[in-house]
Parts: C-alpha cells; structure tokens; sequence
C-alpha cells in the first residue's frame, strides 16, 4: 500500500498474537485432558446433569480455542503480508484497503466492499 506506515499495524498485531496466544495457553492449562479423561475422573455415582455441565463447558472452551485459533491464522497472515509488501492490499479485488478499515480490523485481507459480497453470499 503506497504511503502508509505499517509499523503500527505490525505493533497491534502483535500484541493481539500474545494476548491471544496468552489466552490460549491457559485454556489449555486449565483443560489438559480431553472430555473422555474428564468423564472417567467423576465418581460412578456421577449425577447425568453434572456430565452435561462438563460437557457444555468442555464445548464451551472448544469453540472459543477454534476461534482464537482461527484469529491467530489470520493476524499470521497478515503479518506475512507486511513482510511481504502487500499488506492494504485486497485479496480479492486487489484494491487498497481503506486506512480506516485496517485501523480497525488490522488483520484484514479484504477492503469492505469485498468482505460485504462474500457476507451475502
């Protein structure tokens, strides 16, 4: 993108890579077995109510690590397209991307006109 400093994209998006990274580190601290592991640790007694607790929590911290997981994919892509000198560049259109946009969304890959016509369909 001519004439716009990546250095401050660069900075945010690598705060939001530790912070995320941070956040899984202790998703998966807090959870180091699988469900399976959790469910044979209960007493044989175990009330069906407590296993469905366990098992909505259990899914509860699967869908947020896919999440973060999925974020961290998209700020490692965007940091290699600043290494790569495209970065502001659509993906798709291959238009600059708005300053505005990437202020606020810095892991973008697409300008707003793109991402509203994929979003529809």
């Amino acid at each position: 993108m001519a004439g716009i400093d990546t250095a401050p994209f660069r900075q945010a998006l690598e705060e939001e890579r530790a912070r995320i990274a941070h956040a899984l580190e202790n998703l998966h601290r807090e959870n180091p077995g699988s469900l399976e592991d959790e469910s044979q640790e209960m007493p044989l007694d175990n009330h069906p109510a407590e296993m469905a607790t366990v098992t909505v929590d259990r899914e509860i911290d699967s869908s947020l690590e896919e999440h973060e997981e999925h974020v961290l994919a998209e700020i490692d892509a965007a940091l290699a397209r600043i290494d790569a000198g495209s970065y502001g560049i659509c993906v798709t259109c291959a238009a600059e991307i708005g300053e505005e946009r990437l202020q606020a969304r810095p892991s973008t890959a697409q300008c707003i006109d793109c991402r509203r016509r994929d979003e529809r369909g």
